[in-house]
């Protein structure tokens, strides 16, 4: 391993912080390595022979003739996501199934299958598929199939036993998102009916060892089905720096450390995390503001996180051109699978946002929160990969020897109302011995099935229920979601919430300029479209009038409105109008604009999330009953406070924010869900 001089702990804004590659010694073990692929410039073949896991190419098929579990960990950029399905096809391991992976993101399996593709010398959609939400390419002749793990699950609807699968291979498990272990749960219960089936489990960071005791409990003799793999390659040596003292606002800090770095640093792209699509958007928008006044034609700066339409995330991969440094904002969306080329400087805020669940009031809350040193790991693992890389952490070393080992598995810490409907739907009766990778508590179970109840899903036995049941489990949505459309069609309203239910796909469609008159002026736009019943119907009708104006950017750019989101709400509306009407045989009709049966199917849908207006002048959670607020961002901020509202989501920064809020009457609540709300005394008293 090559090793460098220890960092400076400096702050960013001194210029010290910033070291040149000819100051850098070898001395000590406080740099960190990674593997990339330094022949860019080579032909693909070329490529793909001197990539560090070309070595294992015999040992890996080696494991799977002998075992049926490999546990494959590999470091950052080694080529397990692109070569392994490709070692698999020219062993001939498509002649007995499909080729499966797995990816935690809809980017990372889009790109990865274009990739195999253009290596295979094909477009994608022949021997080479991808499957994601509202996006199918593939075709009878498909071999090698990149998907989400929640596809794989609906799969399982239909084929339990993966029947036409060979092999599948779920990357970046180490991520352990509620998806990823149902569906390693499951994998081991097939695994018990099909010795043929071959699993491989893949990430830079897997705890490897765990997942070997998980599975080779799957036999009851003492028989070892399990074999763990670790790939080593080349390294490049990344140098990691820190703040002497926490930054107060690290949006701003990341901002000036970009600057510090394009100001100081040899030409090479910067990939900085941010926790959210806001604050990747003020960034990017605090960049560009600097960048249009300094008049700097060498920076290109490109947002990056979940909402943003395929085609604007793939930017991030083209080149900016010559002498051009591209800056890269992201969420964690760029922390794991993406490999994005040419990125010499990672710039890590610290903080993640991730889902936190209530089992006694039932509700997720967004909390924000530091990563882990797993996390921390990963992100600092997508520098140095064409030469020496630097990380800069905008945290303390000690903040970075206080960072819990790993991230607490999400299915102990978020609502499972929709993996347990999954599991529900494959027939599994006792969700309570269902055998998790970590078991969630009993307390989450349970609420969770209470919302199933609550939602008409389940009946008292805890089956599925006949008429909406089995049709909200093909339905790719939370419970609540699916519920709301279901009850759209009935009221005469689906028109409508399918437009609503896409704008809440994309989350903020309003744009928020960084200079004062520009806020002031996108302020006065906004109250054009904004309505007292709440959110909801307020983008409702920012969507009505970007499709009555034609779609056009001019709308957009007059409206302080975001284009590309309202354009990709535009597109998955249009795919989610398939899905109901061809798939679900769910009719779809307009109410004309009626408000109030709008609002009365957003309560049928979620009025587990309703509040009220306690008289201390805060709301309060009707069940639960915890203190809650509206966020700053919402367009019942600035009105008169209802007394009844329901929320799609809330969000823990300072305190505990309802985003996306509509407002209810509370006779709606006793006669949309009566088995769940009685008219009682007041909760005032």
């Amino acid at each position: 391993m090559v090793s460098l001089q220890k960092p400076k702990f400096l702050k960013p804004v001194d210029d010290s912080f910033f070291v040149s590659d000819r100051d850098l010694q070898p001395t000590d073990d406080k740099i960190t390595t990674f593997v990339y692929n330094a022949n860019y410039s080579l032909a693909l073949d070329a490529q793909r022979e001197q990539l560090p896991i070309r070595k294992y190419r015999d040992h890996i098929l080696y494991c799977l003739e002998n075992y049926q579990v490999l546990i494959l960990v590999g470091e950052t950029g080694c080529g397990k996501s692109t070569q392994v399905p490709q070692y698999l096809y020219e062993h001939g391991w498509h002649l007995k199934g499909l080729i499966g992976i797995t990816q935690p993101r809809q980017i990372s399996a889009i790109t990865l299958a274009n990739r195999v593709a253009e290596e295979r010398g094909e477009v994608i959609g022949e021997t080479v598929g991808v499957i994601v939400r509202f996006i199918e390419r593939f075709s009878e002749n498909t071999k090698i199939k990149f998907m989400t793990e929640g596809i794989l699950l609906r799969e399982m609807l239909a084929d339990p036993l993966l029947s036409s699968y060979a092999v599948l291979i779920i990357d970046e498990a180490h991520e352990r998102n509620n998806l990823t272990d149902i569906t390693l749960g499951l994998l081991k219960k097939i695994l018990r009916k099909r010795k043929d089936l071959k699993i491989v489990i893949s990430s830079a960071t897997i705890d490897a060892e765990f997942f070997k005791k998980f599975f080779d409990s799957t036999l009851k003799i003492s028989k070892e089905i399990t074999k763990i793999l670790s790939v080593e390659g080349r390294v490049y040596p990344v140098n990691i720096f820190y703040l002497k003292k926490p930054t107060p606002d690290y949006v701003k800090e990341t901002m000036d450390t970009v600057l510090k770095i394009h100001d100081k640093e040899p030409l090479g792209d910067v990939l900085a995390f941010l926790t959210g699509q806001e604050e990747v958007l003020r960034c990017v928008d605090l960049l560009k503001s600097y960048q249009e006044s300094r008049k700097l034609s060498d920076l290109h700066i490109l947002p990056l996180y979940g909402t943003l339409p395929n085609n604007d995330q793939l930017k991030v991969f083209w080149h900016s051109g010559k002498n051009v440094r591209k800056v890269i904002i992201a969420t964690n969306i760029a922390e794991t699978s993406v490999t994005i080329p040419r990125i010499v400087y990672v710039i890590d805020c610290g903080f993640v946002k991730i889902k936190y669940y209530n089992a006694e009031s039932q509700t997720d809350s967004l909390v924000i929160v530091p990563v882990s040193k797993a996390a921390a790991q990963q992100r600092s693992g997508r520098a140095g990969r064409v030469r020496h890389g630097k990380v800069y952490r905008l945290y303390t070393e000690e903040g970075f020897n206080n960072l819990p080992d790993q991230t607490t598995p999400e299915i102990q810490r978020t609502d499972l109302s929709s993996g347990l409907l999954f599991l529900k739907a494959l027939g599994v009766d006792n969700i309570l011995r269902f055998d998790f990778p970590s078991p969630p508590s009993s307390k989450n179970i349970l609420a969770a099935l209470e919302t199933l109840y609550a939602l008409g899903i389940i009946d008292k036995q805890g089956n599925l229920t006949k008429n909406i049941g089995y049709l909200l489990a093909e339905m790719p949505f939370s419970p609540m979601i699916g519920k709301m459309l279901y009850i759209a069609s009935q009221m005469g309203c689906s028109d409508e919430i399918l437009s609503i239910v896409a704008m809440l796909q994309v989350k903020s469609v309003f744009s928020t300029p960084v200079t004062g008159q520009g806020q002031i002026k996108a302020r006065v736009q906004k109250r054009n479209f904004e309505v007292s019943e709440g959110d909801l119907i307020t983008s409702l009708n920012v969507y009505t009038a970007f499709v009555e104006y034609g779609q056009t950017k001019e709308f957009c750019g007059q409206n302080y409105l975001i284009y590309k989101n309202l354009k990709r709400a535009y597109e998955l509306r249009s795919q989610l109008r398939g899905l109901i009407e061809k798939k679900l045989g769910l009719p779809i009709i307009s109410c004309n604009g009626n408000v109030e049966t709008i609002c009365r199917c957003i309560t049928a849908g979620f009025f587990q999330n309703a509040a009220y207006l306690h008289h201390s002048g805060k709301y309060k959670t009707i069940k639960g009953n915890v203190e809650i607020h509206i966020h700053p961002t919402s367009t019942l901020y600035t009105l008169k406070q209802p007394q009844f509202v329901v929320f799609c989501d809330l969000m823990h920064t300072t305190k505990l924010f309802m985003k996306d809020l509509t407002v209810v009457q509370e006779q709606w609540l006793t006669e949309l869900a009566s088995h769940y709300y009685q008219k009682g005394a007041s909760k005032d008293n």
